[in-house]
């Protein structure tokens, strides 16, 4: 969809592409324009960033994300902006998932100035050929089982299977090797001991058992050390996540922030022992602790699982 309009409808079961979408409009052709990322509560922000300042008319580009859980009120607000755009304003609204019988649905779409796009979720041909691009594009190679293990495992989970995809470019750095489905499995997961679960939920928990957990994964179950850390990369993600829907609203964190099995009742649990900043900082310290993995460090690999660990639980 090439942004030639001032107003974009993104609805569709597929969540991760109504919001790649969504960032595509937002930054597209966006060197004079200030960028605004808000909830449906936060529709001042758009009209503060378009008012005009000391250089004339101001240029605002801005993602309404929540779009879905619009009360009548803020409908009325939306309908108004994207209807008749102020000079200036690209606006995106996102409602991923949003039943046709919506007031809001039906109001939107009714609109003549507005572009609206629906993001079905791909069925299984769909995104294995999708995958395929994305594996190509960023220069792995994989095997076919290979192949059919990250495609299973990700159906239809776009934005995991580009960080997973980054994992693999991570590890691979440029070689070009056949990665096995060893180095898949170990990634996703896979022939994974139950003690990678006992780690991770002493991590979120910040329990002083998790070095010992983790020593015992290396040492006596022959974990890799990328497997153990991309379990933590996941656990964090979803601390992170859970604690951003919950502090919106409390009652559908855990779904918004797609929490499965197990994780549904230790997450809520876990996140009360962090703060968001600690989150945002145990995410780029994972990222440090991934390239020092693939060789950027004299340090034995089990060596900076451990500090990172060590650092989770104790920051600062």
């Amino acid at each position: 969809m090439p942004p030639e309009h001032a107003s974009y409808y993104l609805t569709g079961d597929d969540e991760d592409a109504v919001f790649e979408m969504a960032e595509r409009l937002l930054v597209y052709d966006s060197e004079h324009a200030v960028l605004v990322r808000v909830d449906v509560d936060e529709l001042a922000r758009v009209y503060e960033n378009l008012a005009p300042g000391l250089f004339g008319e101001s240029c605002c580009h801005a993602m309404v994300r929540n779009a879905a859980s619009a009360r009548p009120k803020q409908i009325d607000q939306l309908e108004k902006l994207a209807g008749n755009p102020p000079e200036g304003l690209r606006l995106v609204i996102c409602a991923p998932r949003i039943e046709s019988k919506k007031a809001l649905h039906k109001r939107l779409i009714a609109l003549p100035k507005i572009a609206w796009c629906a993001f079905p979720r791909m069925d299984e041909t769909q995104f294995r050929h999708w995958l395929e691009g994305l594996i190509a594009d960023v220069g792995l190679t994989l095997s076919n089982e290979s192949m059919a293990l990250l495609g299973g495992q990700l159906q239809g989970m776009r934005l995991a299977a580009k960080q997973a995809v980054e994992r693999l470019r991570l590890y691979d750095d440029g070689e070009g090797a056949e990665l096995d489905v060893q180095v898949v499995g170990d990634l996703l997961g896979e022939r994974s001991p139950r003690d990678l679960a006992a780690f991770c939920n002493a991590v979120g928990e910040r329990s002083a058992t998790a070095p010992g957990i983790l020593r015992h994964l290396l040492r006596d179950q022959q974990v890799s050390e990328i497997q153990a850390l991309s379990w933590l990369s996941t656990r964090i993600q979803q601390l992170l996540m859970y604690s951003w829907y919950e502090a919106k609203d409390r009652r559908s964190a855990s779904s918004k922030a797609r929490l499965f099995g197990e994780a549904r009742t230790r997450v809520p649990q876990e996140a009360k022992q962090w703060q968001a900043k600690e989150l945002i900082e145990a995410m780029g310290q994972i990222s440090r602790a991934e390239m020092l993995l693939k060789g950027a460090s004299v340090e034995g690999k089990h060596v900076v699982l451990e500090r990172l660990t060590l650092n989770l639980l104790n920051p600062g």
